[in-house]
């Protein structure tokens, strides 16, 4: 089995690598008026697409410094002239260590302009381009040419010029009301900003995979992988009969974890599409279970009774392993897998988003790094049983760990129960609500350690231990840091983790904050701009920080060609860790928050709320063959098919036309980043 699963991520890798040798680019040719007279300048636009691990360099590079640039050269033929050089369109820059100087190019996908001016009606281009594609996971470069025919720029006569002036002057009824219904549906009008939709590189495949073993330590530390522990040693200490068996055994089971992970990862996407992890992450039944796992647990570490693993399962896993055969290592690491998925699924999730990108070889390196770090220590554990000896024997030690571990697993729990309890509105456990749970909890756990409150099995303590006064200390300091967060503070170190404010039964600032902007916008100077009375959505969502916005896409773009502002969307989720973390460490800075508040129009479309929209509002996605029938999934469909992304947060910048005005903008804690972002799309508003 052991030889079988090297051949096999042998082959996997071998497969893919080969493939990228045949050809590692394709060129497409456009223009910026397809129709023109004499005498227009128009733009000339070459796109390339990459493959996966492949980049081009830009035309911009001084030829000096090693590379080639990419260049193009064009046949006379009288029929135009060159203004200006040839433009690349946001490339990306970095330093080269071999060139010694900073290089800029493309990777996935580039765009280069070149401006001309018609001089005849013959008008026609053709030419050569010329460039350099390298990858820097294989080490090669390849020169490349490509030859070119613009001939779809058809050049008008002077009557024609005449009738399309008529035409244009007296638009059709039909035409005038199509164009100015705004549409989810509909794509950019013009193809020239497409590439601001291509999603950023996010770094070499090493710094991926480097954040996903970081992911996988993380997940060593969640509740659910706990119980495993005393069970492998106890498995391997009882399986293996001698020193060699069990380093193999040992070996066997650690890979065992990585394939699996990979394996049924990429599997698990494959067959149930790109909403599923969505949908486990904020879906109702999942998000019980998840709670009732956690509280059963705490209930068990309590000492309100025992959990064992059923007597048939260990007897079978017991002859496996006296066979001395590898399926019960095999099983041993299958049962380790789907016993931690509950608490290791979400962080898996982040990682298998990368897959729904188009790509093929960084979720296998994800999913690698992230199985790699959770396999080394139960490899250890397996190789070295001995160490648990080591430990201090059992006691009321033991006891108290299970109890403080019980405390924290009904902590964690209340968290899945809220996150459903927002994406379907249910009002159970609001953010006031939620914050007292954990005050209380922290509270309790603090008397714990003091040796105030007793469980059933406790021993006896006269005196408290010098480690359990600390995590006293530490659960009371917790204690009292929640507490202004029943009155409204914003307690932004658990931002991620907290129910939004927007939620909260009294919040005293965000009150004053929404008083405010209600008065702005009821002022004289606002009243030609008259925020609409009735705003789809605002009677179960909400915006933080006192910000007037939308929560219906095509409302918002409305109120925008309205008011003449810039959209600002905001792909968002009540599951969202991260969503939340940027409005309270980014939004509610003053600077970020006055440009959202007075140059944008701000639209928040929540890709997991559970709101049935009425039938006649359902419809099937392009994108998967599905009725969506929810707001969230209606918005997190338009996410991906308008903006090729999935992953949230995600803002993207749109103009009065819905055309991009920059490249979306996932998370990024930066508040300055935040304010470069929102300025440069402004800039570029008024520049259109």
């Amino acid at each position: 089995m052991f030889r079988s699963i090297v051949v096999f991520i042998s082959l996997f890798f071998s497969v893919a690598l080969l493939g990228q040798f045949r050809q590692t680019q394709t060129w497409s040719y456009d223009a910026s008026q397809k129709e023109v007279k004499v005498g227009d300048e128009i733009e000339i636009i070459f796109r390339v697409a990459l493959i996966e691990n492949w980049y081009i360099y830009s035309s911009d590079i001084d030829p000096e410094i090693g590379p080639t640039p990419t260049t193009v050269e064009f046949e006379e033929n009288g029929s135009f002239e060159l203004i200006g050089d040839l433009i690349p369109i946001e490339p990306k820059k970095k330093y080269d260590d071999i060139w010694g100087a900073d290089i800029t190019y493309f990777s996935e996908k580039g765009e280069f302009r070149q401006k001309v001016k018609v001089l005849s009606k013959d008008f026609k281009l053709a030419g050569l381009l010329d460039f350099q594609t390298c990858s820097d996971v294989t080490g090669q470069c390849i020169p490349g040419e490509q030859e070119f025919v613009i001939d779809f720029v058809t050049v008008s006569s002077a009557e024609e010029e005449v009738k399309q002036v008529e035409e244009k002057a007296v638009p059709s009824k039909v035409n005038s009301q199509i164009q100015d219904k705004p549409t989810k549906d509909k794509a950019p009008t013009d193809e020239s900003f497409d590439h601001l939709l291509v999603p950023e590189d996010d770094g070499s495949l090493w710094g991926f995979f480097i954040a996903a073993f970081l992911f996988g330590l993380a997940a060593l530390l969640t509740p659910c992988v706990f119980p495993m522990i005393p069970m492998t040693v106890a498995f391997f200490t009882n399986s293996s009969q001698s020193r060699r068996q069990a380093v193999t055994k040992a070996v066997v089971y650690g890979i065992s974890i990585i394939v699996i992970y990979i394996l049924i990862g990429l599997l698990f996407t494959s067959l149930f599409g790109v909403g599923i992890a969505n949908e486990l992450a904020t879906g109702a039944i999942p998000n019980i279970i998840f709670f009732s796992v956690f509280f059963i647990f705490a209930l068990s570490f309590f000492g309100l009774f025992e959990i064992v693993l059923p007597s048939g399962f260990v007897n079978s896993m017991d002859q496996k392993a006296n066979k001395g055969g590898f399926f019960g290592t095999f099983f041993m690491a299958f049962t380790l897998v789907l016993v931690s998925f509950s608490c290791t699924g979400p962080i898996v999730g982040t990682i298998l988003i990368e897959s729904f990108q188009g790509q093929v070889i960084k979720p296998v390196v994800g999913m690698l790094g992230f199985s790699s770090a959770f396999a080394i220590p139960f490899t250890l554990f397996a190789i070295f049983p001995g160490m648990l000896k080591e430990l201090p024997k059992s006691g009321g030690w033991l006891n108290s760990v299970k109890v403080v571990l019980g405390f924290i697993e009904l902590a964690l729990g209340f968290k899945f129960l809220s996150v459903a309890d927002q994406a379907y509105h249910w009002g159970l456990l609001d953010r006031d609500i939620y914050i007292a749970i954990w005050l209380v909890i922290a509270i309790l756990l603090g008397f714990y350690l003091l040796g105030k409150i007793r469980l059933p099995h406790d021993s006896p303590t006269e005196k408290t231990s010098v480690p359990r006064l600390i995590l006293a200390i530490i659960s009371f300091v917790f204690a009292i840091y929640l507490l202004p967060g029943l009155f409204g503070a914003p307690l932004k170190a658990l931002s991620g983790y907290l129910p939004p404010l927007s939620t909260h039964d009294f919040a005293i600032k965000a009150i004053i904050q929404e008083e405010i902007a209600k008065a702005q916008i009821s002022s004289p100077s606002a009243t030609k701009n008259q925020f609409p009375t009735k705003v789809k959505y605002d009677d179960i969502l909400h915006l933080p920080h006192g910000i007037q916005g939308f929560f219906d896409y095509e409302q918002a773009v409305s109120y925008a060609k309205k008011v003449k502002k810039p959209l600002f969307i905001d792909f968002t989720g009540h599951g969202c860790v991260n969503c939340r973390k940027m409005e309270e460490y980014v939004w509610s800075d003053p600077q970020v928050l006055k440009r959202l508040k007075e140059d944008y129009v701000v639209v928040a479309l929540y890709v997991d709320d559970k709101t049935t929209l009425p039938e006649s509002e359902w419809y099937t996605s392009e994108y998967d063959g599905k009725v969506k029938k929810t707001l969230g999934k209606q918005n997190f469909d338009f996410q991906i098919t308008r903006f090729n992304g999935n992953a949230q947060p995600y803002y993207v910048l749109l103009d009065n036309n819905e055309e991009p005005l920059l490249r979306p903008k996932s998370y990024d804690a930066e508040v300055s980043n935040f304010i470069q972002f929102l300025d440069k799309g402004l800039k570029e508003f008024a520049a259109r």
